[in-house]
């Protein structure tokens, strides 16, 4: 078992690799440095709270103290390096400092204006149908990429939509077939609706966990506020363009399927799974950080 007070850069990247479940015995020499330089390149980018990070030209959020931001193209390069998908939506990655043992992933969706009608009378049934359908779609990448499927569990919250301020949470447990519910992993996904599209700030954590991690993405979500003429209710239907889907794709559906957040985020939350059953807990604190540690004898 690793122990985290004597673990090297070597072994960190030796957990990080096993914990991403690739289906052959031994990734290649290229794929561990390549792992190497994105840790180094993060490292260097690494923005501290409090601090004021603008997102996509759209919002500002302030990042509170006691937290951290990798910014594009650093956060990309890490994304890819650890088996998951990266386009330029993708914002950054944030992290806790001290003893955290959780992951966000910022994004931003142009999708235009969305209409939040749907909202009011979704049926939660339905949405969890089609939300296990489009993850079973993103198992065929998930192969592909050498990654075991996943299957969805059930609600660990289930979507609500605040009409007053536009925000959109939801949350669902994953998990590897035959994984017992202690290697479960979790998406608590929060969205804050726009004018011109919406940010996405997903938190990554453990089942056990996601009680004492949700705060997290609530506060960053209170965080977050859009740049002036960018806010949903600056919405011109004379000019703006209005997406081609409601809210209630932003939890299973259109969006979902288009934009591919199921294969990324659920990546990230197959590998999370796969260090605890490893390594322990001690080790998810290493992976989370793994990119400020000083290599140790």
């Amino acid at each position: 078992m690793f122990v985290v007070h004597t673990i090297t850069r070597g072994a960190v990247t030796i957990a990080l690799l096993l914990a991403m479940g690739f289906a052959n015995a031994e990734p290649d020499e290229a794929r561990k440095q390549e792992i190497q330089a994105s840790v180094q390149a993060a490292k260097a980018v690494t923005v501290t709270g409090p601090s004021d990070i603008k997102l996509a030209g759209q919002a500002v959020l302030k990042l509170p103290a006691g937290m951290e931001f990798v910014p594009q193209p650093a956060a990309g390069r890490l994304m890819q390096a650890m088996g998951n998908g990266s386009d330029d939506r993708l914002i950054g990655l944030i992290e806790g400092t001290g003893d955290a043992q959780w992951l966000v992933i910022a994004r931003y969706e142009p999708s235009g204006y969305i209409k939040d009608d749907d909202a009011r009378d979704w049926n939660v049934d339905d949405l969890f149908k089609s939300l296990k359908e489009g993850t079973e779609a993103a198992n065929k990448q998930r192969t592909e990429m050498g990654f075991a499927p996943l299957e969805i569990v059930g609600w660990v919250q289930k979507p609500s939509y605040d009409a007053s301020t536009h925000r959109l949470v939801w949350s669902m447990a994953a998990r590897k077939p035959g994984e017992s519910d202690a290697e479960q992993s979790v998406n608590y996904n929060t969205y804050a609706l726009g004018r011109e599209g919406y940010v996405s700030l997903n938190l990554i954590t453990a089942r056990a966990s996601v009680e004492r991690d949700k705060p997290v993405a609530n506060t960053l979500l209170s965080a977050l506020k859009f740049d002036d003429g960018k806010a949903y209710q600056d919405f011109n239907s004379s000019t703006d363009k209005v997406a081609e889907y409601g809210i209630a794709a932003l939890v299973a559906g259109v969006a979902a399927k288009k934009l591919g957040l199921i294969a990324i985020i659920l990546a990230f939350a197959a590998k999370f799974a796969k260090v605890l059953l490893l390594a322990g807990a001690g080790v998810i604190a290493v992976v989370t950080k793994f990119f400020k540690r000083k290599d140790t004898a």
